[in-house]
């Protein structure tokens, strides 16, 4: 398919869709199919300071719109979002490459946060004391900040931005979107929807590109706080460059979360889970089970059946709604090179492996991004997969012969967004949540993320900045308190005023 027949991305400004000119593009892929089915212009600060200028313009008023007016905005958004779901949802797919199982996951997760951002009004509510010294009251109100803005990965094309703008619009700011250039379509067809909702031109805008539009961002002296979801790398220079730049930042990085197979798990429902934790969305998720220790005799216990589980998975493309695998394909032909070479690296370091997915043909969709799930065993320590991220199809399993050196493993390396254990020991399970080293813990739970009304709480190299997306702490972030000190002086009679 020619860069010349598909469409291309437009930018969303003072609520009009407009194309900047002469920019170069990025392309946008199926990953299904490898053939590009849209592309993004790569815009620059010049885009950025008509988006910060339309999102400032527009504060105002929308700060004082009354918070059940704003509630009103997210109620017609919700329903929208439920009247195309299924629409929306193949879109996810084509795009990104995930089951359509999978973007129905990815998408029900985002309303709920718009669901939680529905009951805005109780959020937003204060604090009151009357009578701290005698006559005087005290009370306190949540205001917004004003300009924000959501720097989004391509992993998941609806929640993630859904994570920042469902809260950050209801609570009154106005909001600035750069989402992946590898998956544009989704947050432009529910922006369309928001639209249709009564959102107002301006509250909220979309830029595309680069590095560059990035930095023009963190920069702008009108932007007040920034949301960030990437790598642990970009997530920790985002944060600094913002932070010094007098910006509130929340930045979530990544991770390599730890599942603890203790002897007596229960093995169907525990090589079940593991394998969606390890494998559901081809592994690219910061939630991902990506390593599994294996505790004495856990390893004879549970990984045949896992071995056998994961060679039955069926991989094929997901943009056919009637027609879904078990696990459709990686963003891109770099990354699946990419995560190739580490499973060479780590087979060569003298791990074994188990199940091998770098040679996964599918026939039905000869050039798409497919890479089949593997499970490489007895990994230790210095072995190259244990030394990053790996974001793709891949379980990596290590050996304990008990559970604290399982959790002494886990906690060596220095990501720490979740870890899960799965065994029928209360006592075991009250050690692992009390001394793992991360912010989401999963008790016979492979993929333990909270709901909306949870913060999304990573630790260490995990996240940088102190309130976290979602929930109570999500609601913080996007507002600022006002405490106001109040004595009326009054001539009148009685015993309270004389005194």
């Amino acid at each position: 398919m020619s860069a010349q027949s598909v469409e291309l991305c437009p930018l969303y400004i003072s609520g009009k869709w407009q194309f900047p000119n002469d920019k170069q593009t990025s392309a946008v892929y199926n990953p299904s199919r490898g053939e590009m089915i849209a592309s993004v212009p790569l815009c620059g600060p010049a885009e950025v300071e008509l988006a910060v200028a339309s999102a400032a313009a527009a504060f105002p008023a929308w700060r004082d719109t009354p918070p059940n007016d704003r509630a009103q905005v997210m109620f017609r958004a919700k329903m929208m979002l439920e009247d195309q779901f299924d629409e929306l949802c193949l879109g996810i797919s084509t795009e990104h490459g995930k089951t359509l199982s999978e973007a129905r996951g990815d998408l029900r997760r985002g309303i709920e946060v718009v669901e939680y951002a529905c009951g805005v009004p109780t959020l937003l509510m204060g604090e009151s004391l009357e009578n701290i010294a005698r006559g005087i009251d005290c009370h306190t109100d949540r205001h917004p900040l004003g300009v924000v803005v959501g720097i989004c990965p391509f992993n998941f094309p609806a929640l993630v931005p859904m994570w920042m703008w469902p809260l950050a619009i209801a609570c009154g700011n106005t909001f600035v979107l750069k989402p992946s250039e590898r998956v544009p379509l989704t947050m432009q067809r529910i922006v369309a929807i928001l639209e249709k909702a009564g959102l107002p031109a301006g509250v909220m805008n979309i830029v595309h590109g680069g590095r560059e539009v990035v930095d023009a961002l963190l920069e702008h002296p009108q932007v007040r706080a920034v949301s960030f979801v990437g790598s642990t790398p970009v997530a920790r220079e985002i944060h600094r460059k913002a932070t010094a730049n007098g910006k509130r930042v929340q930045a979530a990085g990544g991770a390599k979360n730890f599942i603890i197979l203790m002897p007596d798990a229960d093995v169907e429902r525990t090589v079940s889970a593991v394998k969606d934790a390890a494998f559901g969305c081809a592994g690219e998720r910061c939630m991902a089970g990506s390593t599994a220790v294996a505790v004495g005799d856990a390893g004879a216990n549970l990984l045949p059946a896992l071995a056998e589980q994961v060679a039955a998975m069926k991989v094929g493309p997901t943009d056919i709604a009637s027609v879904q695998p078990d696990m459709g394909a990686v963003i891109s032909a770099e990354h699946k090179k990419r995560v190739q070479g580490l499973i060479d690296q780590g087979e060569h370091a003298g791990a074994r492996l188990l199940t091998d997915g770098r040679k996964t043909h599918v026939s039905d969709a000869p050039n798409g991004f497919f890479l089949g799930p593997t499970v490489i065993d007895h990994v230790e320590c210095d072995n190259p997969l244990m030394e990053q991220e790996v974001f793709g199809p891949v379980l990596a399993v290590m050996r304990a012969s008990t559970l604290e050196q399982a959790i002494a493993l886990a906690n060596r390396q220095a990501f720490g967004n979740g870890a899960a254990i799965f065994t029928n020991s209360g006592k075991a399970a009250r050690e692992f949540r009390r001394e793992v080293s991360a912010g989401m813990v999963g008790i016979n739970v492979g993929v333990p993320a909270p709901l909306a009304y949870f913060p999304f709480s990573g630790w260490n190299d995990s996240f940088f900045g102190d309130l976290h997306i979602q929930g109570r702490e999500g609601v913080e972030f996007y507002t600022q308190r006002k405490t106001t000190t109040t004595r009326w002086f009054s001539f009148g009679d009685g015993e309270i005023w004389a005194k």
